[in-house]
């Protein structure tokens, strides 16, 4: 299926949230996750179905100045 992740096509397999995240190389790291502009708590990432076209935003905490 294809997603909007970050505003941009993304192809992946997964069906949940938590699914996409491993696929796409966030698995372990610790990140902030809206699907559809409604935010998502990490212990609902597993129950969370995506469908074809959800925009998923993710935002990693980032070490700077």
């Amino acid at each position: 299926m294809t997603l909007l992740l970050n505003g941009a096509p993304q192809e992946i397999a997964a069906k949940t949230l938590a699914e996409a995240l491993a696929e796409l190389g966030y698995g372990g790291r610790i990140v902030a996750t809206a699907v559809n502009g409604e935010f998502v708590p990490a212990r609902k990432r597993a129950e969370m179905p995506l469908n074809d076209g959800d925009r998923i935003e993710v935002v990693a905490p980032m070490q700077g100045g």
